[in-house]
């Protein structure tokens, strides 16, 4: 009977990804192994690697050039994002032929409502977790039409100061702030093709794209105990600035699997297990190449 287990994570794969793709907003932040040199050191660590070499020193004309070190690092990172889900369906409440669809119906919702927003939101408070532990400074103005566009401009020329690269620069805001940019001061409007419908939508600002976030997904901190919930004192993220070669978000091991009845022994039914195992963390020597702008936690005035 065990033949009858079937790993779903492989099973739908393509569909997985596919729904990741479109639903997870941080999906530009992924990074499949492998790519700029990323490895597994073990099933904890991740090892990424990193370059530091010398510079020129004048040229002598006897001949023979200046030797500098170069160094091959490891930054080694642990791996602490494990989680899994088990649900059991009594056998009556699923049809026989209908074992498959059971499965995509389940993992469906399951990604829906629980697993990719919690994704979401792991990855941008970990990203300002870690942000803040390297030394890293939140602008904390609080943001409006009057000042959004001056503000943008700031963290631009902090990034631009910072040697960080212009191509590939993405910002992660908040509805409110998108809402705030669609009115701002000193934006241009256009219309489309002669007909009198001013286009607001704004994708893109000076060559940066914009990734429009749920304000649940953009906390500074979550109690990850049962689901994912905002923080006691976490405070509100609104803008996110960063290229994303400054962020390692990669995925160890993915595991679903739907157990028919008589291939476990919790009872007369079909058993549902869903594992994700991975982690997102910030490139110690890259963390320039972030700036942020927050709300930062107000307690609640006392009277």
């Amino acid at each position: 009977m065990a033949d009858n287990v079937v790993n779903y994570a492989t099973k739908f794969e393509k569909t997985l990804k596919q729904k990741y793709t479109q639903e997870l907003k941080t999906t530009d932040l992924t990074t499949p192994v492998g790519s700029q040199g990323l490895r597994f050191g073990d099933a904890k660590h991740i090892k990424i690697p990193y370059l530091n070499v010398g510079g020129y020193k004048d040229h002598g004309r006897a001949g023979g050039f200046n030797r500098q070190a170069v160094e091959n690092e490891w930054m080694e990172k642990a791996l602490a994002f494990d989680r899994d889900v088990e649900f059991f369906v009594d056998v009556m409440d699923v049809e026989e032929t209908n074992q498959v669809l059971a499965a995509a119906n389940l993992t469906n919702t399951f990604l829906t409502e629980q697993a990719i927003p919690e994704t979401d939101c792991y990855r941008i408070s970990k990203l300002y977790a870690d942000f803040v532990s390297l030394g890293g400074v939140a602008d904390t103005v609080a943001i409006t039409a009057a000042n959004i566009l001056s503000k943008f401009d700031d963290l631009m020329e902090a990034l631009d100061e910072d040697q960080v690269p212009e191509e590939g620069r993405m910002v992660y805001a908040t509805p409110a702030i998108h809402k705030i940019l669609k009115s701002a001061q000193g934006i241009s409007r256009s219309v489309k093709n002669g007909e009198k419908a001013i286009a607001r939508e704004v994708t893109r600002l000076d060559d940066v794209n914009i990734v429009k976030v749920p304000s649940a997904r953009m906390k500074t901190a979550y109690n990850f105990t049962d689901g994912c919930v905002p923080g006691t004192t976490a405070g509100q993220i609104n803008m996110l600035l960063l290229h994303p070669s400054a962020v390692i978000a990669a995925d160890r091991h993915a595991y679903i699997k739907l157990w028919p009845p008589g291939t476990h022994t919790t009872g007369d039914g079909y058993l549902y297990q869903n594992r994700k195992y991975g982690d997102l963390f910030v490139i110690d020597t890259r963390v320039k190449a972030i700036k942020a702008n927050i709300t930062p936690y107000t307690p609640p005035s006392q009277g």
